[in-house]
């Protein structure tokens, strides 16, 4: 399959791509510097999500669009002074034009990267997790809602992917996905959640559906 992945330099996007090119398809990566992601199997282009123009060029013609957008920034100060690169508005805004451009395509599968704590799930957070929400993300919270909705209506085969808080390195831990809101532990790896984007891309056992991701917890 020809996929998209938008965002494509995030820890998550990064190891999306991976996943993607592991598995056989053929990759475009955009993002602000994604022309360091070209290899076998992956052409990275150096664009903005937000620019209508570049998200129809790239749309065309794909198979499927996964969507890894966020804001990178150090957490504190963007929470105090906003972003310094990246629209706050990113992940709705990004997220509009892509739908607009898989209707204008005939491009049907869109999986996204959301957050564990969004929509259906905001009850299910922890205490603590609900005092770091509101203190240092709320705006990303809402934003993150505001591109759920959209995609929700959006009409095409969509998934939603809710990791718990995201780690680096894999250590071979079993992926739980839940599509009831349920967790294990209360983390999960990027590369787990990229293997999960992954296959979302081709399979149809989550599609219209909100999927928590968690790891397993040890036997």
């Amino acid at each position: 399959m020809k996929v998209l992945v938008v965002g494509a330099t995030g820890g998550t996007g990064r190891a999306t791509v991976a996943a993607l090119v592991a598995e056989g398809h053929e990759v475009t990566a955009l993002a602000r510097s994604a022309s360091s992601l070209t290899g076998p199997g992956v052409c990275g282009v150096d664009g903005d999500a937000t620019d209508p123009a570049v998200v129809d060029r790239l749309v065309a013609g794909q198979d499927a669009v996964v969507v890894t957008l966020g804001i990178s920034e150090n957490t504190v100060r963007v929470r105090l002074r906003g972003p310094s690169r990246t629209p706050m508005d990113v992940r709705s805004r990004g997220t509009r034009l892509i739908i607009d451009a898989m209707r204008r395509h005939g491009v049907r599968r869109l999986v996204m990267l959301s957050s564990y704590g969004v929509g259906s799930t905001r009850s299910l957070l922890p205490l603590a997790s609900k005092i770091v929400f509101a203190l240092l993300i709320a705006p990303q919270i809402a934003d993150t809602e505001r591109q759920a909705a959209a995609v929700h209506t959006s009409g095409l085969e969509w998934v939603e992917a809710q990791p718990v808080y995201l780690t680096d390195g894999d250590d071979g831990s079993r992926t739980f996905a839940s599509t009831r809101g349920e967790i294990r532990r209360m983390r999960v790896s990027r590369e787990q959640v990229g293997r999960f984007l992954a296959q979302a891309v081709a399979s149809d056992e989550f599609v219209g559906a909100t999927v928590s991701l968690s790891t397993e917890a040890a036997a």
